[in-house]
């Protein structure tokens, strides 16, 4: 089995504050990250150009939710930034979804957020009006996404396993929400350690603050990329 890379959530609010981040790993270390809202936001498509052209891989976290035609469009610019995976929310539905799809193309792997990693049952239930359990809220979105072709879900670790059962072995859990042995949960409320998503099914991890506010992001991004490696 191939060694992962965890993925590293650029949570940065400029430019220069990622090319400063980017500068303390070792030329040539290919490292696969994520790009927000607020930076892309910020800076535009040129952020992802740039982090391409150091030969990184991007996930563009954008979360897409609109009329199908409208994210079905979107995707195809996103196609040619070279993005290697990005997503849309499930709750858009699979004729959203499908659209997505054929948007972007299938060179890029295109994923669907289920229940958001910062959402508990109780708020699912006052917020959506979704009565029933979050966990099988979080299964039907992921039935949904693979009926519409996409390549896998956004969900908390906790629920990767459930998931495979519900839909293929194939089809990719990625799961925010990681956060080593120790450190502070932040606004996260569904967390778990690198090694108990590796164990739970995860297919990747999203690591943000435990690496990006180190004191020394590169010791601490190996000391989590051997983890989930081990």
């Amino acid at each position: 089995m191939s060694e992962k890379r965890p993925i590293i959530a650029l949570d940065f609010p400029s430019f220069e504050e990622l090319k400063t981040f980017l500068a303390r790993f070792p030329k040539g270390e290919q490292l696969y990250v994520k790009i927000g809202m607020e930076l892309y936001y910020a800076e535009g498509p040129e952020i992802v150009r740039y982090v391409k052209s150091l030969g990184h891989s991007v996930f563009l976290d954008l979360k897409l939710h609109d009329i199908p035609n409208t994210v079905k469009s979107a995707m195809k610019v996103l196609a040619k930034l070279g993005v290697d995976m990005t997503n849309v929310h499930a709750a858009g539905g699979v004729e959203m979804m499908r659209a997505a799809r054929e948007g972007l193309g299938q060179g890029p792997q295109l994923i669907a957020v289920t229940q958001l990693t910062s959402t508990s049952e109780e708020q699912m239930h006052t917020d959506q009006n979704i009565q029933g359990s979050l966990t099988a809220s979080v299964v039907h979105y992921a039935r949904k996404a693979q009926e519409a072709g996409l390549d896998g879900v956004v969900c908390s670790a906790q629920e990767a396993e459930l998931i495979k059962s519900a839909t293929a072995d194939s089809f990719a859990c990625l799961t925010p929400g990681i956060r080593p042995k120790g450190a502070a949960v932040g606004d996260q409320k569904r967390v778990m350690t690198p090694s108990q998503a590796k164990a739970a099914g995860s297919d990747y991890i999203v690591v943000g603050r435990p690496i990006t506010q180190a004191a020394n992001p590169l010791d601490a991004y190996r000391a989590i990329y051997e983890e989930w490696n081990r």
